[in-house]
């Protein structure tokens, strides 16, 4: 904490349900001593009004002669968190003021910082036990040295009453105590309990007090003799003088041990501010808040469900959970989203507003959304183009989406190059997010980001190459690497080849559905694909031929699924997957699109749609790189 800064002060707030309404309310107990309830009312019905703060229901004043009450009563279904925070924005329930701490040190001003400023009040308050000390013993000592001189009187009594009795005037009488030395044995008993020098008074004359001669009486102790009551002639006072005394000396030799000691001028420092917070340790009035850092859009917006859907032409939308009607399993739901002809979604996922959404480039760059940040739409709305929400190169574009709840250690994302390259990096590395967005791995010149996965661990990883060709391996055949790394080889390719999809299978019940460019495929269950070590040329996913062409593209499909063929002529075809054939790795495959003259399949994407529940839940299929609802 530096010297100059804000200090942020909230009211005292709780939350209470109301009784038989289903409803909550925000309590006020308490508003920083500069607010004004009246004028903090009236600013809270003028937000209502303005529509600038919404879930207020009503607002009720139960203040009395207990205490303060502040009743703001919230609609039903509403966050009093969220209203709260509203409340902290825009009204005086959080105020904020500037601190500048400026002190004299050693007579000049200057501007300290927290731990300064605690030294210095602790050297203040070293100074001031240390002073109020050194007064309290020059007290005692000034105290002892007046009882010596009453027990000189004590032991002459006879002597001082006669003498004062032959004097004619009260000064007269002083000086004469003062001119001749006293014995006294109750005096010498009383200074052989204690050391003598301790108890002189500062300034004392040297001739004055007790020697072999006797005692010679101070100007101080000839007065308070002179104005020694009779009663304390009696031996009951006597002794009082004698207790009295003893209790200074060792008041004084305390008050020595302190000065000699800076340690128990701690332990007084901090006895004495134990008993100040034991006094006046009431409630705050407010509370003073750690982090003075302003309230931000997050804090604003309710935590929900959110459906969040990327087009194949990069458009992105989110709209709520509620939004989907519930119907029976196996319905059709609603629509998604309202696309053009030549548009579909294929990622759709089930996110919490606060979730994070982690964006891919073909860059191997990374940038961080918010899913509130994300456009929101109506159920037919199109969406805004993906591009557009972050700083891109020229020629960058947004290959993968992955929603993330948490940090954590127990999850990697996994990556896939079109040279072969796969990396495999702990989730944790990307927990820090920045606008511009950062390297999730080292690309070679000429080659690109193919395929982004959350992984945990256990999976197995399918890469397919234009050339017919399909590596099978275990996740942990790749070790953990950082962010600013090339990877490892993934899969060995010949010269012009590349890998065109990775797949990442946790079981196998899935089918793969590869397609070549001449419109050619076929559906081959997983089990045939046997795991070998990455790094090899990988086995036949489909026979390469004159007829087939390249190998563009493969998904991961189960029977009641979906695909969208693609072709270069901007032709799509929607095509049930129960309608491929299932055949073995090392066939040509079927007829999956009938193509016009000089034009060829660019492209399959499985087609992703949600279906909602009678019991209200989101089914999103497996592979929609997002939450899967329980079944």
């Amino acid at each position: 904490m530096t010297g100059r800064g804000r200090v942020v002060m909230r009211a005292r707030t709780h939350v209470e349900d109301i009784k038989n309404s289903g409803r909550q309310a925000i309590i006020v107990d308490e508003l920083p001593y500069q607010v004004n309830k009246k004028t903090l009312q009236e600013k809270i019905a003028e937000l209502v009004n303005e529509k600038k703060i919404d879930g207020i229901a009503h607002i009720q004043d139960e203040s009395d002669k207990s205490g303060m009450r502040l009743v703001i009563e919230l609609k039903r279904d509403q966050v009093p968190e969220v209203v709260l925070n509203h409340l902290y924005k825009h009204t005086q329930l959080q105020d904020t003021f500037g601190m500048n701490m400026v002190a004299l040190v050693d007579g000049r001003p200057k501007l300290l910082n927290l731990k300064e400023m605690l030294e210095c009040f602790l050297a203040h308050r070293r100074e001031v036990v240390t002073r109020r000390t050194v007064f309290e013993l020059r007290k005692a000592r000034e105290r002892g040295h007046v009882l010596e001189g009453l027990a000189v009187a004590l032991s002459n009594v006879d002597e001082i009453i006669a003498l004062i009795k032959a004097s004619p005037t009260p000064a007269d009488a002083k000086r004469g105590l003062m001119a001749r030395m006293w014995k006294s044995g109750l005096v010498e008993e009383m200074l052989k309990r204690t050391s003598a020098e301790a108890s002189r008074p500062d300034g004392l004359g040297a001739e004055f007090g007790y020697s072999l001669q006797g005692y010679l009486l101070s100007d101080a102790q000839a007065q308070a003799i002179l104005e020694l009551r009779l009663q304390r002639l009696t031996g009951l006072e006597q002794d009082k003088i004698l207790a009295e005394y003893g209790d200074v000396m060792a008041v004084i030799v305390d008050l020595l041990d302190i000065l000699a000691k800076p340690e128990r001028i701690t332990i007084i420092i901090g006895d004495e501010l134990r008993a100040a917070m034991a006094q006046f340790g009431d409630a705050r009035r407010s509370e003073i808040i750690l982090n003075t850092s302003d309230i931000n859009i997050e804090d604003l917006i309710q935590r929900e469900d959110m459906v969040v859907t990327l087009s194949h032409a990069g458009y992105l939308k989110r709209q709520p959970l509620a939004d989907y009607r519930a119907q029976r399993r196996g319905g059709r739901g609603k629509q998604a989203a309202s696309i053009k002809d030549d548009d579909f979604v294929d990622q759709l996922f089930i996110a919490n507003t606060h979730d994070f959404i982690l964006c891919f480039s073909t860059q191997g760059r990374v940038y961080w959304l918010k899913v509130y940040e994300a456009p929101e739409g109506a159920r037919n709305a199109r969406g805004k183009p993906i591009v557009n929400l972050f700083p891109l190169v020229e020629g960058e574009k947004i290959t993968a989406i992955l929603p993330v709840k948490e940090f954590d250690e127990a999850h990697f994302i996994f990556m896939a190059t079109a040279l072969g390259t796969v990396k495999k990096t702990a989730l944790t590395h990307f927990d820090n997010p920045r606008k511009a967005g950062i390297i999730a791995v080292e690309l070679d010149e000429g080659d690109h980001l193919i395929g982004v996965a959350i992984t945990d661990g256990q999976c197995d990883v399918m890469l397919f190459s234009d050339a017919g060709k399909a590596v099978r391996f275990a996740e942990d055949d790749v070790r953990p690497l950082g962010r600013k790394t090339r990877g490892v080889r993934g899969m060995m390719l010949e010269d012009g080849q590349r890998v065109i999809s990775m797949l990442v299978a946790s079981d196998e019940l899935d089918s793969v559905l590869t397609a070549t460019e001449n419109g050619y495929g076929k559906r081959t269950a997983i089990a045939e694909y046997t795991r070998h070590g990455r790094g090899t040329k990988g086995m036949i996913a489909i026979q390469q031929s004159e007829r087939n062409g390249r190998v563009v593209g493969a998904v991961l499909v189960r029977p009641e699924d979906e695909v969208m063929l693609i072709s270069t002529g901007g032709v799509l075809i929607r095509t049930l997957v129960e309608q491929v054939r299932e055949l073995g790795r090392a066939t040509q495959g079927v007829r999956l699109i009938n193509l016009d003259d000089g034009t060829l399949l660019a492209g399959i994407e499985k087609v992703v749609e949600a279906e909602i529940s009678s019991d209200g839940i989101a089914q999103v299929d497996d592979d929609a790189d997002g939450e899967v609802a329980p079944e």
